[in-house]
This record gives C-alpha cells, structure tokens and sequence, in this order.
C-alpha cells in the first residue's frame, strides 16, 4: 500500500488541492483530472479520498481553520498549522502564554451568538459532501470488489468520525449521506437537523458495518483507519453519548441530549467496543523502555509503536500550501532556544503540574503554607513525582539540548535584595527563557510530544514526530469508565492500574468515578481531550470558570537554589467564562438564514 504521506504530496500537486485554507474552491478547480480518469487508477482515486484528509483539519487537536477567525486575538494566525494549542487553552489544564490575560474570551472558546474558534460546520459538509460523492463514484468503479470495499470502508469511517466532531459541538445536526445537488429539490438540500441520539446512531451504527472491512493493523498504515480506529472510534462516540445521557438533560425535543435511561446501552457499546480491541490482542501499551520518563516520552516519539491506533502522519518536511507533511509543535511549545527566542505557547497551569501524583500515589500538590518560607533546588520542589509529569512538562531546570531550560525571573543578591534586570558578578537577573515576561508565563512548559533533537531555529512546520488520534492508553481509559457507570468496578479497576503500571506508580486499591477521571486528566494532557470531558460530564461550568495559578522562580546567588512564589489568579482581571449554553455551540443565526429548517440551540 502506498504510503498516505506520499499520497498526501500526489494530492497537493495532481490535483492542485490544498489544505485547510479559505475559500478552497476558488483556488484552483478540482476537475482537472475527469472522474473517468480518477476511479480508473488507484494511484488517482487514492488522493481524491485524501482529499477529505487534507480539509479535515480538525483532526489536528481540533483546530479548524482560523484564517478568518471569530475570534479577534487570533487574526494574525494565517495557516491552519499554526493552531493545534487551542484546545489546549481553554479548560482547566492550561493558558495561552501569548495571549495572557485574555482567558475570558479564549476559555469561553469564543462562543457567542455568532459561533467562535472552534467552529466546524461549512468546512465539515464540504469533508462530507467529498466523501458521498467518493463513496458513490467509488461504488460505480470498474475497481476490483476488495479494494472497492476497503476504500468505501475508510470514506465511511471518515465521514462518522466528521460527524462526531460536529455533535460534540452542536449536539444534532442534519445527517447528509448523498452528494447533494443543486438540481436537488429543495426537501433534499435543506436538511432538518438530526437528534443528538440519531447522530450518535449512525456514528455506532457504520463503525458495526464497516469493521470486517477494514483490515487488521498488520495490514494498514496508522495513517489510515483499521479495523481497530473503527473500535476506538465506536467506544469514544458510545462513551460520550452514555456521558450526555446520564448528566445530561434532553431539550428541543431531542436535537438536544439523549434520554437518561439509555445511559447504560451507551456505557455497553463502548465497553463491547474496547473489549473486542482487547481480544484482537494487536494493541498494547508502549512500555520498552525502563526508564520511565522516557518511556511515556516515547508514547509520542517513537513511530508505529504498539499503542499507536491510528495517527496522523508527519515526516519534517517543510509544509506548505502546495506539499509538505511536518507541523508546528515542536516549533511553538519548545524550551529556548527557538527562532523566536522561545515557545510556550501553552503554559501549563500550577494546578495542572500539581495533578500528578507521587510514585507512592500520594497526592502532588504543594504546601503553599511553607512553599515561600524557603529556597528550593528543582530536584527537593519536584521529587519523587509521577514519572508522566517530566514526560509531560517541562519547568525550571529541566533537561533540554544539553543544557537546563532557565527562566527564573530575580536574582536574590547576597544583601537580600532582589535584582530584577542586568547581571550580578555573570549570574543574571533573569534566564535565557524569560523574554519580556513574554515566554515565562506560568512556569511551565508543555514537553509531551517534543522531540529533543529537533531544530526550532529554522522553519516552523518542520516536526516529524506523528499526531496521535487513538492509541490503546485512551482504550483502556475509555473501558475503565464504561466498566464502573455499568458496576463493573473490578474491570474499571484493573484497567486503571494497568495505566498506573505502566506509569511507575503505585496502583490503587479501589477505585471511583474521581479517580477514574483524574487518572484521564494526567495520561490524557494536552492530547485534546479535556476540554470535551468536562462538557459531556457536565461539570465544566464549574470547572473552567476559575482563575488559576503559576510559579516564579527566583534565584538566589548564595545557593544557587531557588525562591518560589504563587503567581494567583493567573487568567488575569476577568475569570475564564463558561457559561451553560456553551456546553453547544450555536447554529447560528447565518446558517439559519440560509436554512431556515435549522433550529437555534437554547440561549443563543
């Protein structure tokens, strides 16, 4: 099979397509090659299907397109591949550390009457309408029957997994499964929405249909879905939908949340789901590596490894409208030195740090009481943590291209005064990552999925390490939370532990739905999950409208050793916002006029 990177560069220059970018159509035309040409050759009918890849951005941490934002902070942003951090800025794990002080807008996501930054509606029904209108070509091909229902299989899976990046937005939405016409009548073109439970349906529905046609992972590149991404995908849609069913509450009648007493139905779906992942036995966690920091680190760094589901796949070429298949990661969340002076784009918050445990599965956070009393060396502040935290962030002191990533912001001099800029006898005042108060933020940095020997001087979108969309990790989160809200609480137990083992701490002895979910919060970081988890638990207006935290380090020139001090309410003046009509996103009043049988969501 040809690999879908080299596919991804035939559908950039054959087809003249392009990536996630505005006004796609106006660009060049896509009938430059006819059909009879494309479904008579594999090479051809293969990039016209990556076609649907390429506009599907949001599969990249869940960043549309911001070429033409909603949102005013981000109008600078001009390619789609500078914005895979967002997800990452607006729940409870983190802060844009470009943009400090503006949390209200960008923890609220953007949502306003008019939709935000993470809108996917017109953008998600062109990835629609290309994958009908393949699928029914396809259907009609002179291509052999297997090769036929290998590729109608993966255009099906591709379509459910769009869809479930719309419900989990706007709850129902029309479900379109015909390449519409403008000959069309009317009845056809302007679809009523769905109900969230329809939709839902039909995303565990085709993933029962299209299993058997998917090959086996041996048998598949991970760019591409398997018989095992159709699982996984199958047990995250069912999870969400038993989570909205059981906290939820249905509105409009029913475009809206799914009745309570189909929780458990869902719960069994994802559970049979993640079960039958397991009897394949072609997955398991990454755990070759002894240490254990860089074993996690390895989850994310090490291509094809046994947890990989199905990712996306990035090699270090440059990436540009027209070909290329690296990204941007690297570029943004790295330590100095960088192009730009430094990263960070996401800070972590001081609580996020503090979530991880200990190896002996005592809790993580500090003592404030003492914490400012005394000076700290990196090592006494942060010992004996879950081996995942190093893994997961980075902070003063740490590690990176031979040398310690130093942003302290101070110097205590031998008088006891503080230095706040210039130098003291060569100490200086401030470390090589703190530029401007710019690039110190919190005190943190994001290090999952960083890759060490990576040159962030040069161009951007040049990392090479693979986006993970599913890996076993989540299965086995996915399964522990299906088995306890079923009472299986002896499989949620083992499955929790199994995470814990791998991670190098201490296993629990029983378990409960808290636990369960902050064992997600700590494997699951900055991988474009917690934003949605707090939604369809329905705890997110609780959760993300509170003003958090981050550390300053201080130098002391005497020891060498440094004085901690909590940075409070963090997000600044205004608090995070998120208020209860955002657990969906608006129709908005644009699309209604161009359908009026759309329905507005409540309170918009």
């Amino acid at each position: 099979m040809k690999s879908l990177k080299n596919i991804l560069f035939i559908s950039a220059s054959v087809l003249v397509l392009s990536s996630c970018t505005d006004n796609l159509l106006d660009r060049e035309p896509l009938n430059i090659i006819s059909d009879s040409q494309v479904y008579t050759d594999k090479t051809l009918a293969d990039a016209k299907l990556t076609q649907a890849y390429t506009q599907m951005c949001v599969m990249i941490n869940e960043c549309p397109r911001l070429n033409n934002p909603k949102n005013g902070y981000w109008e600078t942003i001009s390619d789609d591949w500078n914005g895979p951090f967002i997800i990452n800025e607006i729940a409870d794990e983190g802060v844009s550390n470009w943009i400090k002080g503006q949390s209200s807008t960008v923890k609220g996501s953007g949502i306003s009457n008019s939709g935000g930054i993470l809108e996917w509606w017109e953008d998600a029904y062109e990835v629609n309408r290309i994958l009908n209108e393949f699928m029914e070509k396809m259907e009609n091909s002179s291509f052999a029957d297997a090769y036929k229902k290998e590729r109608i299989a993966e255009a099906r899976f591709l379509r459910a997994f769009n869809y479930f990046y719309m419900v989990k937005r706007y709850g129902g939405v029309p479900l379109v499964l015909k390449a519409q016409m403008p000959t069309d009548p009317e009845s056809e073109l302007y679809v009523s929405r769905n109900t969230e439970k329809e939709v839902y349906d039909f995303i565990l529905s085709e993933m029962d249909k299209i299993v058997t046609d998917l090959p086996a992972r041996a048998n598949t590149e991970l760019g591409r879905p398997s018989r095992g991404a159709a699982m996984a995908l199958k047990a995250r849609a069912a999870l969400y939908a038993g989570s909205i069913a059981q906290f939820g509450k249905v509105q409009l009648g029913g475009l809206l949340g799914i009745e309570s007493s189909l929780a458990k139905d869902y719960y069994q779906k994802c559970y049979d789901a993640c079960k039958q992942i397991m009897n394949w036995g072609e997955y398991s966690l990454y755990d070759s590596d002894a240490d254990k920091t860089q074993n996690f680190k390895n989850v994310f760094l090490k291509k094809n490894n046994s947890e990989d589901i199905m990712v996306i796949q990035h090699d270090a070429t440059q990436r540009t409208t027209s070909g290329g298949n690296g990204w941007v990661w690297d570029f943004f969340q790295c330590p100095h030195p960088q192009a730009w002076g430094a990263g960070n784009q996401n800070a972590p918050y001081l609580e996020m740090a503090e979530a991880f445990e200990h190896i002996d599965g005592t809790p993580g956070t500090l003592d404030k009481t003492t914490l400012e009393n005394r000076l700290w060396s990196m090592n006494e502040l942060w010992a004996n943590k879950d081996p995942r935290f190093y893994a997961t962030i980075w902070t003063q002191d740490t590690k990176w291209q031979n040398r310690k990533v130093d942003f302290h912001n101070g110097l205590i001099l031998p008088d006891g005064t503080i230095k706040g800029d210039g130098a003291y006898q060569g100490v200086a005042a401030a470390g090589d990552q703190y530029i401007d108060n710019y690039s110190y933020g919190t005190g943190f940095g994001v290090m999952k999925y960083l890759d060490e020997t990576h040159d962030n001087t040069g161009e951007r979108a040049t990392s090479s390490t693979d986006y993970i969309l599913f890996r076993y990790g989540e299965v086995l989160l996915n399964y522990a939370e299906a088995a306890f809200e079923l009472g299986k609480t002896a499989d949620a137990l083992d499955a929790i532990n199994k995470i814990r083992s791998r991670a190098g701490i201490a296993a629990l002895s029983s378990v409960n739905r808290d636990q369960i979910r902050h064992e997600r919060k700590v494997e699951l970081a900055f991988e474009g999950h917690r934003y949605w988890d707090l939604r369809r638990w329905r705890i997110a207006k609780d959760v993300i409208p509170v003003n958090r935290s981050g550390l300053r380090y201080i130098l002391d020139y005497n020891t060498r050793k440094y004085q901690v001090k909590v940075l409070e309410n963090y997000d600044g003046v205004t608090p995070p916002v998120f208020e209860n009509r955002n657990y969906y996103f608006p129709i908005t009043a644009s699309r209604i006029s161009n359908n009026k049988n759309l329905v507005e969501n409540p309170e918009y």
